[in-house]
């Protein structure tokens, strides 16, 4: 059987990772550290392609449509993989028929930052500023996470924002500081270290517990009294479907050798980044409960399909 002797040998060449984010956000950091160490388990380079635009759609399409012999995956994120079917009208790849699950990766929290010129010193304030002048408060965003992200604060907190797309997080957190935007939730790749540096002012995270990286940060529910917001980015591998089981096996044991490695999780941990390594099936069940979730969270909050 050829399949099984190709995977016995497997990889005997490079192995492109596409990364379908711009180089410097979160995906590609993460991406990046977790390529290295899993070229050092599988004994081949693996090499990382970014291919940004449309929140992620041309990256992930690329890989859909690569050949299924292990050689090309996704690094991919909820916006790939769970959220753009339903914020996009027409995708050119199916994300439930076109890929296969490998492994995940990890998940990162989002952070709820403002312009330092903003007279907002808490959540509250800022939504109180956005009630007082509804659609004057500009909101950046360059990713699925980040829109829906601040369309569902909107939608709980009842108020109207300024919806600004950009073409990158880097970008987009440039302009904030710039203070060509008012506010930017964005993964704290990109926000804690602005925000320690004082560059930014931190509300809220996003996820359902504060974080380590930066306690003195509220959640959105403690912010707002309320306690069903939750949205994080996570990160994981895809490969094009049809790819050899063996070959997914191989690869999903490199990831976790990764996640388990001192210095990635050391490298991270002040992005809040944590991991929980599993089976491509605990991938698939994520994934499937994440596409509901993000599929209620696009409907709830009225975003229009693109």
């Amino acid at each position: 059987c050829i399949g099984a002797a190709q995977a016995q040998t497997y990889p005997t060449k490079p192995i492109r990772a596409v990364v379908p984010f711009a180089a410097g956000s979160a995906t590609d950091q993460i991406g990046r550290a977790f390529a290295e160490k899993m070229s050092a388990t599988l004994g081949q380079a693996i090499v990382i392609e970014n291919k940004p635009g449309a929140s992620g759609m041309l990256g992930a399409d690329t890989v859909a449509k690569a050949p299924a012999d292990g050689y090309t995956i996704l690094i991919g994120t909820n916006s790939t993989n769970a959220a753009l079917k339903f914020l996009m009208k027409k995708l050119p790849y199916d994300q439930d028929k076109d890929f296969v699950p490998v492994a995940y990766i990890g998940s990162v929290p989002l952070m709820v930052a403002v312009n330092n010129d903003v007279p907002a010193k808490t959540l509250k304030d800022l939504v109180a500023l956005s009630k007082a002048k509804p659609g004057e408060t500009s909101v950046a965003y360059a990713s699925t996470s980040q829109q829906v992200s601040s369309e569902m604060l909107a939608n709980v907190a009842d108020v109207k924002f300024n919806m600004v797309p950009y073409k990158s997080g880097p970008a987009a957190m440039t302009d904030l500081i710039g203070g060509q935007v008012m506010v930017f939730t964005a993964d704290f790749a990109v926000t804690v270290p602005q925000h320690k540096a004082g560059k930014i002012r931190g509300l809220a995270v996003t996820s359902t517990k504060r974080s380590a990286a930066v306690p003195e940060l509220p959640t959105v529910n403690e912010s707002l009294g309320i306690k069903d917001y939750e949205l994080i980015a996570y990160f994981a591998v895809f490969a094009p479907a049809g790819t050899p089981p063996d070959v997914i096996a191989k690869l999903n044991s490199a990831v976790n050798a990764a996640a388990a490695n001192k210095d990635v999780l050391d490298k991270f941990a002040a992005n809040g980044f944590s991991v929980e390594p599993g089976t491509p099936d605990d991938l698939a069940r994520r994934n499937k409960a994440e596409t509901a979730k993000w599929e209620k969270a696009i409907r709830e909050a009225k975003i229009e399909q693109q």
